[in-house]
C-alpha cells in the first residue's frame, strides 16, 4: 500500500507543474528558460541526497542506463511545456493523459498477458473522467486544438509512458536516490543540448526566474522521480500508470485555486470518476477472497 501511495504522491506532484509553468509564461519567460532552469536545479536537488550513497559505487554501465531513462523525463518536459504554448492547459494535460492506456498496453505487450477486468474497468473510468475533467466536452471542444500543440502533447504522453515503464525495470539494484540523480543527469544533458543554459549568465535567473524553476525542479524532478523510483518497481508499470492519473485532478484544482480558472461541475464529476478509477483495482483486490494456504 505504501508503494502505491508513493506513486500517487509522485503523480500529484506532477499535477502542479502546469500551473507553475503558466505563471512563469505570464511573466514573460520562455520555454527554454523555464525548462532549462528546472533541469539545472533538478540536477542539483537530486544529487544532494545521492551523495550520501556514493559509497556503494554501482557499475558505470547501470548509471549510464539510468541516464538514458532520464532522457525520457527531459523529453516529456520539453514536449509538454511547448504544448502549453499552443493549446490550453486543460487540453495539454488531456493529451499527456493518454499515457494511462499507453502504459497498460505496453505492459500487456511486454508480458504477453491480457489486462484483467479491474484494470480494463479502471481504464474505462479514467478515459471518461479525463474527457470530463479536461473540459473536452465544453468550451468549444475540438475547435481549440492546434496541430502542433496536439503533436507535442501526444508525444509527451509517449515519452512519459517510456519513463514509467523503464524506471520500474532499469538498474533496480542501484539505490533509489542514486537512480534519481542519474536520471536527472540524463535530463539535464538532453535539455542543455536543445536549450543552452544562457539564463545562467545573462542575469535572467535572478530577475524573477529562480522561484519558478526551483519549484518546478522540486515538484517536477526531485519528488516524483524519487517516488517513482521507490514505488514503481513494487507496483508494476500497469498499476503505476493508473495511479499516475492522480495528476489530472491535481492540475484541475491547482489551476482553479492559483490561476483562478473556472472549474465546472462536469470537471468536478470527471475528477471524482478519475479517483474512482484509481482505487477500483484496490477495492476489487480487497473483496476477493483469500485462498487458504495448503496444509503442510
Amino acid at each position: 500500500m505504501r508503494y502505491m501511495l508513493l506513486v500517487f504522491f509522485g503523480a500529484c506532484s506532477y499535477g502542479i507543474l502546469s500551473t507553475i509553468v503558466k505563471l512563469a509564461y505570464s511573466q514573460g519567460f520562455s520555454p527554454s528558460q523555464v525548462i532549462g532552469g528546472q533541469m539545472v536545479f533538478g540536477f542539483l536537488l537530486t544529487w544532494i541526497p545521492a551523495l550520501f550513497f556514493l559509497r556503494t559505487k554501482p557499475q558505470k554501465r547501470l548509471l549510464l542506463l539510468l541516464a538514458g531513462v532520464g532522457i525520457a523525463v527531459g523529453t516529456t518536459g520539453i514536449l509538454y511545456y511547448n504544448s502549453l504554448q499552443y493549446i490550453p492547459a486543460s487540453l495539454a494535460i488531456l493529451l499527456l493523459f493518454q499515457f494511462t492506456w499507453m502504459g497498460v498496453l505496453a505492459e500487456a505487450i511486454m508480458t504477453r498477458k491480457r489486462p484483467d477486468k479491474p484494470t480494463l474497468g479502471s481504464l474505462l473510468l479514467l478515459f471518461l473522467g479525463t474527457m470530463l475533467a479536461g473540459g473536452l466536452l465544453e468550451n468549444g471542444g475540438l475547435q481549440q486544438f492546434q496541430p502542433l500543440g496536439i503533436m507535442f502533447g501526444l508525444l509527451s504522453a509517449v515519452s512519459y509512458t517510456l519513463f514509467i515503464i523503464f524506471s520500474g525495470k532499469t538498474a533496480l539494484s542501484v539505490n533509489p536516490w542514486l537512480r534519481s540523480s542519474s536520471m536527472s543527469t540524463g535530463s539535464l544533458l538532453l535539455t542543455c543540448l536543445i536549450y543552452p543554459p544562457v539564463f545562467l549568465i545573462d542575469g535572467t535567473l535572478w530577475e524573477g526566474l529562480f522561484p519558478y524553476v526551483f519549484l518546478l525542479a522540486l515538484f517536477g524532478i526531485l519528488i516524483p522521480t524519487a517516488c517513482f523510483n521507490f514505488g514503481v518497481p513494487h507496483v508494476g508499470a500497469g498499476m503505476a500508470t493508473i495511479l499516475g492519473a492522480a495528476e489530472l485532478p491535481t492540475a484541475v484544482f491547482a489551476s482553479a485555486i492559483v490561476l483562478q480558472e473556472q472549474v465546472s461541475w462536469l470537471q468536478v464529476a470527471g475528477v471524482a470518476i478519475i479517483l474512482l478509477g484509481i482505487i477500483l483495482p484496490k477495492l476489487v483486490q480487497r473483496k476477493q477472497p483469500k485462498t487458504a494456504s495448503p496444509a503442510a
